[in-house]
C-alpha cells in the first residue's frame, strides 16, 4: 500500500481519483487544490506518490511539478490531465514525472500505470545495486 496525495482544482476529479486509488489498495493521505497552501500541506504529508493535475496554464503547472520534485525527490509523480500532448509529455518527463493519468479515469488503467512505474523504479534500483555489487566484488 502506497501513501498517495491527489492535487487537482476540480473537487469531483479529486474524489473520483481518490476512490479509484483507495479501492485499488492505496492509502490516500490527503488531497488539495493547486493553491500554494494546498501544495505546502500535501508536501508535509511526505507521500510516496503524488497525482497532480497542473491545469491549463502550462508554465505555472510545470513550475508546480518542479517545486514538488525538489521537495519530494523520492516520490513518484504522476501528471493527471484530460489532454496530454507530446510537448506536455516531454516537458513533464524532464521535470521528473513518472507517468500520466488521463481523464476520464479508468480504474484499471490508473492502477496499472502506478504499478508499472513502481516496478520500473524497483528494477532500476536493483540494476544499480547489482552493478555496484560487481565493482565491490572485483576489488
Amino acid at each position: 500500500m502506497l501513501k498517495v496525495v491527489v492535487i487537482d482544482n476540480n473537487a469531483v476529479s479529486r474524489n473520483l481519483l481518490t476512490a479509484v486509488l483507495t479501492n485499488g489498495g492505496h492509502e490516500v493521505v490527503g488531497d488539495a487544490n493547486t493553491s500554494t497552501a494546498g501544495l505546502a500541506n500535501m508536501i508535509k504529508l511526505r507521500p510516496q506518490v503524488v497525482c497532480i493535475d497542473v491545469g491549463q496554464d502550462a508554465t505555472a503547472g510545470l513550475e508546480m511539478l518542479e517545486n514538488i520534485r525538489s521537495a519530494l525527490p523520492k516520490s513518484l509523480l504522476f501528471l493527471v490531465s484530460n489532454s496530454i500532448d507530446s510537448a506536455t509529455v516531454e516537458n513533464a518527463v524532464k521535470r521528473g514525472v513518472h507517468g500520466f493519468i488521463v481523464k476520464p479515469f479508468n480504474a484499471v488503467t490508473v492502477l496499472a500505470t502506478i504499478r508499472n512505474a513502481v516496478i520500473k523504479l524497483a528494477r532500476r534500483h536493483q540494476a544499480n545495486s547489482d552493478s555496484g555489487d560487481v565493482g565491490k566484488n572485483a576489488a
